[in-house]
């Protein structure tokens, strides 16, 4: 079975089971072994829904939903399962229907997992820089305002994402980031002289969390990059030409 990495700030929380899960214990093969949860990879969709199954099975979850994520800030309340094939075009799920795991998939982006236990209400979002900028967390808080929660209730946590180290972006990248939100200027570093800006997007999710009142925690989590045995990461396999990638999946359940 998988045994995917927990974060203290949600698994203090009674109610509720949560996972992010890594790509070990899983059925695939090659570049996709061995847990890929994507149903938008090419690997073989019997050893995505068997591996999606193992996750379902570990946090005790009567269905496990995805989304087909966009890189927007479109936030969804599910109350019951949807098909595979209709999976909604958003990247947020939230719900306070019990057994009903909602999760976001990634392979360098940020997963965040939120919960509010006394509402009983909990989100996954699948922030990456794009999302993020766009507000994506903000939405994913608003629905859950939507269901009763409250934010100042609400613990969030920021999963495996791809490092600072190996984030390297371009001077562009830097510039129309801080036109758009000047006040993550402290998220862009030079490691080197000379070198170009890398981005610590983390980080700046769990900024991005603190500013609209939700109490989160970057707690540390291995690189996406950098941990090849434990973690899919889309940047590591362009690099080496893998020609497509696993994903792995987080997830939140109400019990």
């Amino acid at each position: 079975m998988p045994k995917p990495l927990t974060a203290t700030a949600l698994a203090q929380l009674p109610g509720l089971a949560h996972g992010f899960f890594t790509r070990l214990g899983g059925v695939s093969r090659g570049v996709y072994a061995s847990l890929n949860c994507g149903p938008g990879s090419r690997d073989d969709p019997a050893a995505v829904l068997a591996n999606r199954a193992r996750v379902q099975a570990k946090l005790g979850a009567q269905a496990l939903l995805s989304a087909h994520q966009v890189h927007g800030a479109l936030a969804v309340v599910a109350s019951s399962a949807w098909p595979a094939a209709e999976r909604p075009r958003a990247d947020a799920i939230v719900t306070a229907t019990p057994g009903l795991a909602v999760s976001a998939l990634t392979a360098d982006c940020a997963p965040v997992l939120l919960a509010d236990p006394r509402a009983r209400v909990v989100a996954a979002a699948h922030a990456g820089w794009r999302g993020a900028l766009a507000g994506i967390l903000e939405a994913t808080v608003a629905a859950m305002e939507g269901l009763g929660a409250k934010r100042e209730a609400i613990a969030a946590a920021v999963g495996p994402t791809i490092g600072p180290a190996a984030y390297e972006v371009g001077w562009e990248f830097q510039d129309a980031f801080l036109a758009r939100d000047p006040r993550s200027g402290g998220f862009f570093s030079l490691p080197a002289a000379g070198s170009r800006p890398h981005f610590n997007l983390p980080a700046y999710v769990a900024d991005r969390l603190r500013r609209i009142g939700v109490a989160s925690a970057a707690a540390p989590m291995p690189c996406t990059f950098a941990a090849a045995d434990v973690l899919f990461s889309y940047r590591r396999a362009s690099r080496q030409n893998d020609g497509d990638y696993g994903r792995q999946i987080s997830a939140i359940v109400l019990t």
